[in-house]
């Protein structure tokens, strides 16, 4: 290249030599002088002048040339070897004259006359780049993940120019027939997959380049009579031999095509079907890890983006995958093993896979990316800081954890370039003698070894630290104590001693009951691995049972419960990675035996409770889509799609009931939970069932429909066991009611056959069960009437036939699902029959009568019937609704689904006294949270003298008593306040 002498001051205040704010420290100052010197001395005499001048004008720059003559033999032979290149270097502003120098190689290479010609641009480019990179690194220009990128182009950049030119050779000896001759890599079928640090944009100063060459064995582009398996084996080969062999311009990049799916016995090349088969059957946790940054970047692209689609299955689970954590363990342990490297040291010590080292790091973040991305895509990163960024914002680890590993791992990145820049050396080691790392030290721009190893110990250290906590102390669990034989039984003293010293009250039945488990007679121990997996969890559980607050019971309960239990492994394994969930697993067990039946069905369920959201706010209609999304993004058929809905439902149920048992949400935050649980299932359900009715019977002209959310769902007060109250509501262009598909359907025929197609999507029974039982009788004339309505027939009725109940029961309507405009036609439809004028007198007649005549039909009396019982919840929701249509006409703000908010209205304005409106909401959020602990923990009736302790203690905190005998008495009087208000409202009596 020749010089340029660049003298505009502006471009010289940009200029390398100008950015220098840093480098290294002399061990031996008048030594490294003089050789600088001495070659200066060799140079022709106005480029010596020139490099002095920009040495007297940029200190920095002189002494960065004196470290590289004492320390980097490799950078010194690289300023030696073209000097006029390193002067233009000095003047150049490094970014853009990167750039520049990839694009004029590109160009050279892609016209090249032959390979050798090809191989000597790419060396030279390397070259150039090589010294630019590091003298930007040493000098402090740019930071660290600055020259990782910069390196990271620049093999990108190699490869492709390397393959564009094989492939372009291919061409013209006719054995490829490319839809595009100048760019032949599109749609060849070839896909060069890069790896480790390569994909994710991180690689290192003298870093390997790790690759997987894959092609699709229909690849169009080949000429007819090409066999693809030969054909992309002998472009593989030659992309390693164009990158690697060296010459006397030295070489590119070393190639590792060792990743590929059992390198041992397979080619170079492998077809993508024998590949995903591989991964599907034998791929392992590594395998898995590695794919996490995992990137197409040379070859036909858009088919590498495919297969990177068709692996995400493989590599991201879609449940939390811990029993990678064994695996990724004994990984690490086999690393620490290799040289010794299981103390953290200075002399010696490798600053990649020791000790508090960069593979710890790595290891840290791709681990718990590679356990909860399958839920989490937001964290389906690859750079190492960037996954850091994401576990800290999605609370997987602290801030504080993040800053402290992210500023490890860019020291310590950096302090691996500058080992490798001393002689483009694939190492990590620090020297082994303390003078040595004195000189390393001073060449890393510390004045002392005692300085660096100070910063070094200490990010080290800290890296450790984190490290430790997340993998090692008995990782799975596996710690018994060595004088605990837990299959003794209750003829073993020690075993009986132990377990009484736990808490057990009843030490004897306990050892009786462990000794059955461990005998393997249970269906969910036929399995060796699951047993296996309960034997190394087995002290851990007995511990955690131990701290429940019935610890006899929860044996009891997860006794039932294993025997119910027919796959447990990845259960087991969950559970000994959190030893605290273990006594909130006894909890739902003994407490809750409506979720405990869904853990032991679908143990997978379980996996949000490790979320760190899990104890945070309860997720927003947002996040839940989102969540939804993903979880249909790929299902593979409509089978397929109403399973995920159904997964989807209960384990969103599971963790919003286990957030009610550890007290960790309030009843109305969870009512509004499964309220957005349901609506966004509505609403998916919805969508689907209208496009596929739509592909089978066409579309009327002008047709809209929308769900009409009623009763709990509808007010946002949902339990556990709530049905859905819905009513469907239609229109369309009256002039063409026909539809327009093959199979034409008329109008109301139409929409009532959609409607029951929509509530088979529901209740249809599953592999998962059913989805929601559906209501539909709040529709006009209930059941007597049409299961769809034509929106006009909806507001007649409502405005001419409909009874004051079905008014009342159209205070909690909220339109859950339709298009903007049918959205607003039909609220208004609601709001103008709500506010319409009424007589309140008459109203509160008809309430009071519907009131009696649920007290004859269902009865009153049952203190714990929390909805029917006199003073209960069916009267506060009368007073709510009657007060809205008494005097809607006159104060429209009144108006709202939910009972508090109406409660808290009509205070405001002025239509309840205040201390009625305190006896009321205080009364409705007690009766609220009572009733979603029993929803979830009773099937029938629920009878205080046959509930168990748990539920009892679960129950008195919930209502703020300090026992249930209080409880009781509290929701007794509670009853009469509310039923003395009801009275006074709805039937004149004070």
């Amino acid at each position: 290249m020749t010089l340029r002498r660049i003298r505009d001051a502006d471009v010289e205040s940009t200029s390398l030599a100008a950015r220098f704010v840093g480098g290294p420290h002399l061990a031996d100052p008048e030594k490294a002088e003089q050789r600088l010197d001495d070659w200066l001395s060799d140079l022709a005499p106005d480029l010596a002048f020139e490099f002095k001048d920009v040495f007297a004008r940029f200190p920095s720059a002189r002494r960065i040339f004196a470290g590289l003559a004492e320390a980097s033999p490799y950078l010194f032979d690289l300023v030696r070897a073209d000097a006029s290149r390193a002067l233009n270097l000095l003047h150049t502003e490094p970014d853009r004259h990167l750039a520049q120098l990839i694009e004029e190689s590109r160009r050279g290479i892609s016209v090249a006359s032959h390979e050798a010609l090809a191989m000597q641009i790419l060396r030279a480019m390397k070259a150039e780049a090589a010294l630019l990179i590091a003298l930007c690194d040493i000098g402090g220009v740019w930071p660290v993940m600055r020259v990782t990128r910069a390196l990271t182009d620049l093999a990108v950049a190699s490869m492709q120019s390397a393959l564009h030119f094989l492939l372009q050779q291919e061409t013209m000896r006719g054995r490829m027939v490319p839809p595009n001759p100048d760019h032949p890599e599109e749609g060849s079928g070839l896909i060069v997959l890069a790896m480790g640090k390569m994909g994710a944009g991180e690689l290192n100063f003298s870093s390997d380049i790790d690759l997987i060459i894959f092609y699709e064995a229909e690849a169009t582009s080949l000429a007819s009579d090409i066999e693809p398996q030969q054909f992309f084996i002998r472009v593989a080969q030659g992309l390693s031999r164009m990158l690697q062999q060296r010459s006397g311009e030295g070489y590119v990049f070393r190639v590792d095509l060792r990743l590929r799916p059992d390198p041992a016995s397979t080619p170079l090349a492998i077809s993508t079907a024998s590949a995903l088969h591989y991964y599907e059957r034998e791929g392992r946790t590594w395998e898995r890890a590695a794919m996490i940054k995992a990137r197409p970047c040379a070859g036909d692209l858009q088919a590498g983006e495919a297969l990177m689609a068709e692996l995400s299955p493989f590599v991201w689970r879609k449940h939390l995958d811990f029993a990678a954590l064994s695996d990724v363990h004994d990984m690490k342990r086999q690393m620490q093993t290799y040289r010794g490297q299981s103390d953290i040291a200075v002399e010696g010590h490798n600053v990649k896979i020791g000790r508090g080292g960069i593979r710890e790091i790595e290891f840290f973040a791709q681990t718990q990316q590679l356990i909860t991305g399958g839920r989490h895509p937001g964290l389906r990163v690859r750079p190492t800081l960037e996954a850091l960024d994401r576990l800290a914002e999605s609370n997987w680890i602290t801030f504080e954890a993040r800053d402290q590993l992210a500023a490890a791992y860019e020291f310590l990145r950096r302090v691996e370039h500058r080992l490798q820049m001393v002689a483009d050396e694939q190492t990590h080691t620090l020297p082994e003698e303390p003078q040595a790392v004195e000189q390393f030290a001073r060449f890393f721009g510390y004045e002392s070894r005692a300085a660096f190893a100070k910063d070094l110990l200490v990010h080290l250290t800290i890296v450790q630290g984190h490290y430790s906590k997340l993998f090692e102390g008995d990782p799975a669990g596996t710690a018994k104590l060595p004088d605990v034989n837990y299959g003794g039984g209750p003829d073993d003293p020690r075993l009986v001693e132990y377990l009484a010293s736990l808490g057990f009250k009843k030490p004897i039945p306990v050892a009786a009951t462990v000794q059955q488990w461990l005998q393997g007679d249970y269906r969910v121990f036929r399995s060796e691995a699951t047993r296996n997996s309960f034997l190394e969890f087995l002290p851990s559980l007995i511990s955690g049972l131990a701290n429940a607050e019935d610890p006899d019971n929860a044996i009891v309960v997860f006794d039932h419960f294993l025997q119910a239990l027919q796959r447990g492994g990845r259960l087991f394994v969950l559970l000994s990675q959190n030893r605290d969930l273990v006594a909130l697993v006894a909890l739902i067990l003994g407490a809750a035996p409506r979720l405990g039946d869904m853990l032991a069905r679908q143990p997978q369920i379980m996996d949000g409770l490790i979320d760190p959201r899990f104890f945070g706010a309860m997720p927003d209609k947002a996040e839940l889509s989102a969540r939804l999304a993903a979880t249909l993004e790929d299902a593979g058929s409509y089978e397929d799609f109403l399973d995920r809905l159904r997964l989807f439902g209960r384990e969103s149920l599971f963790l919003i009931g286990t957030r009610i048992l550890s007290g960790t949400v309030s009843a109305q935050q969870a009512g509004i939970a499964f309220a957005d649980v349901a609506e966004g299932i509505v609403h998916t359900v919805h969508g689907l069932v209208t496009e596929q009715f739509a592909a089978q019977y066409g579309r009327i002209k002008g047709q809209e429909t929308a769900i009409l959310a009623m009763g709990r769902l509808g007010s946002r007060e949902m339990t556990a066991a709530s049905d859905l109250d819905l009513i469907l509501l239609y229109d369309f262009d009256s002039e063409h009611p026909d539809s327009d598909g093959v199979k034409s359907l008329h109008g109301a025929q139409y929409f009532a056959r959609f409607t029951q197609r929509l509530i088979s999507a529901f209740t249809t029974r599953t592999n998962y069960g059913v989805l929601y039982d559906i209501d539909m009788r709040l529709r006009p004339s209930g059941r007597a009437g049409p299961v769809a309505s034509h929106v006009d027939a909806f507001a007649e009725y409502q405005e001419k036939e409909a009874w004051t109940w079905e008014h009342l029961a159209l205070t909690r309507a909220r339109v859950i699902s339709a298009s903007p405009q049918f959205r607003d036609k039909i609220e208004g439809v609601i709001r103008e029959v709500l506010t319409r004028p009424r007589d309140a007198s008459s109203v509160a007649i008809d309430v009071a009568d519907m009131r009696r005549a649920i007290a004859l039909e269902k009865g009153e009396n049952d203190v714990w019937d929390l909805k029917l019982v006199a003073g209960g919840l069916v009267d506060i929701d009368f007073i709510a609704q009657y007060l809205q249509l008494a005097y809607a006409n006159e104060k429209p703000d009144i108006l709202n689904v939910n009972t508090l908010e109406v409660l808290d209205n009509a205070a405001r304005l002025g239509v309840l006294p205040a201390a009625s409106a305190e006896v009321l909401r205080s009364a409705a959020l007690l009766y609220h949270d009572l009733t979603q602990i029993l929803r979830l923990c009773v099937s029938d009736k629920f009878e205080p003298e046959a509930a168990g302790e748990d539920l009892l203690q679960i129950m008195a905190r919930a209502g703020d008593a300090p026992d249930f005998s209080s409880l009781q008495a509290r929701v007794k009087e509670t009853q009469g306040d509310v039923r003395r208000v009801f009275s006074l409202i709805l039937e004149g009596r004070g």
